[in-house]
């Protein structure tokens, strides 16, 4: 059963009713007024969270003079890891699977080859054990392990689903990390943020983070940002759906009442382009200044020839207050100064398909003027490239994803295994995800 095009048209009709009551003139002030007044140094409970780290300013490129730039890495190298999503099993037993893969840009194919494959699994019966050791496969270019989840009374699929991503991503970053020599850029942050937003869930989630299984994962990634130091090579994380909501947040703390549901919406507002009354891109002040995008609303066409961007902030708020200087990053030992291991961030908007995206590293990189200059050359060349993220991530991406066939045969194989069905739902068969 359709709609009627009458039901459609009544629908449709609702948007008259929303958009009379929205002036999207005064959210484009508020924008700039918090990109001038509040971002320079934004505080939440006494804490700045959001500051510069150099420059304060928004900028943009041309797109064809951007991919077609020297790249400032010679080569790039990107890591993924997909999972088959969390399963549960009739016998109590909830499994997610999750297979991490390292490409290159130029291609390595010995590279390519090597996996991370860990196992997670998470039993109602208190008496179960399921660890076990690394096991190498496929003359020794697959390491895979079985992780036994520490025991939930909620979100056992959360926290299944969490532990087996970061466990491979983590690991096969670390063993792989010798191999890259220019860039590694991972497809999503720099650290296992999951984990650091399950406090704000629930008071048994926060307290299960700082058990030993879920510290092991978070410090994987920890002596990854020390080992890529140590060798003086840079290492980023290039995020797709950024969702951050630090921002926001802490500007409704304040009594402003942000129109945007998160940072990304805010910073997309910031940083497109549109054509004004006289068909000319103008800038933020409405001054058409050159290098400074503008935030004009709804009204004209968007300019989409040039990326816009942002310098690079300090993050100490929301899921990234973890890793602040002043945090104890679960009681991880750091080996260099806290503030090195802070997360700092840049944001790029692409006109072209209207999405924006997050690009992260640690401070350790990005306190230097000139490589946060080089990181910046790179995200912007790469994006006007493939108008999407960069070929490396693009490829690491391809490597680890686990196509719907093969979740449902490797579910298949695990019920054969457990001698048990997963336990299904109404959508599971509405969808087509289990046959009737």
């Amino acid at each position: 059963m359709t709609l009627d095009p009458i039901h459609v048209e009544n629908i449709a009709r609702l948007a008259y009713g929303i958009a009379s009551d929205v002036d999207t003139t005064d959210h484009d002030d508020l924008a700039v007024r918090v990109w001038d007044e509040w971002l320079p140094g934004l505080r939440r409970d006494g804490r700045t969270v959001i500051e510069p780290v150099g420059d304060h300013e928004r900028r943009r490129a041309p797109i064809d003079d951007a991919a077609l730039t020297e790249r400032p890495f010679e080569t790039v190298h990107g890591l993924d890891s997909g999972t088959i999503n969390p399963t549960t099993f009739k016998n109590g037993l909830v499994v997610d699977v999750a297979h991490a893969a390292m490409a290159s840009e130029p291609t390595d194919l010995e590279l390519h080859r090597d996996r991370t494959i860990v196992a997670t699994v998470h039993a109602g019966d208190s008496t179960a054990d399921f660890d076990g050791d690394w096991a190498e496969r496929d003359e020794g270019h697959t390491r895979q392990r079985v992780l036994h989840a520490p025991r939930v009374n909620r979100y056992a699929e959360g926290v299944v689903h969490a532990l087996a991503l970061y466990l491979a991503e983590g690991s096969h970053a670390l063993d792989h990390a010798d191999r890259v020599d220019d860039l590694l850029v991972l497809d999503g942050p720099i650290y296992p943020k999951e984990l650091f937003t399950w406090d704000d869930r629930n008071p048994e989630l926060g307290a299960l983070a700082r058990e030993a299984k879920p510290r092991a994962v978070v410090e994987n990634y920890v002596r990854l940002v020390e080992r890529f130091v140590e060798r003086d090579v840079p290492l980023v994380g290039f995020v797709k759906n950024p969702s951050s909501g630090t921002i926001v947040r802490a500007l409704a703390r304040e009594g402003v009442e942000p129109p945007w549901p998160d940072d990304t919406a805010l910073f997309t507002r910031l940083l497109e382009r549109r054509d004004d009354a006289g068909g000319g891109p103008v800038d933020a002040s409405g001054n058409g200044a050159p290098g400074e995008p503008d935030a004009s609303g709804d009204s004209g066409e968007r300019v989409d020839d040039e990326l816009t961007f942002t310098t690079w902030f300090h993050s100490r708020g929301g899921a990234d207050e973890t890793m602040a200087a002043d945090r104890d990053a679960l009681g991880i030992d750091r080996e260099f100064d806290s503030e090195l291991y802070e997360p700092t961030f840049m944001v790029l908007y692409d006109p072209r398909t209207d999405v924006t995206y997050k690009l992260e590293a640690p401070y350790a990189f990005t306190r230097d003027r000139d490589t946060r200059e080089r990181l910046t050359r790179q995200v912007l060349a790469d994006v006007a490239a493939s108008r999407g993220p960069p070929a490396a991530v693009a490829k690491a991406d391809e490597l680890a994803r686990i196509a719907a066939t093969e979740k449902s045969a490797l579910r298949r194989a695990f019920e054969d295994r457990f001698d048990s069905e997963q336990q299904s739902t109404y959508d599971d068969h509405r969808w087509g995800k289990t046959p009737l």
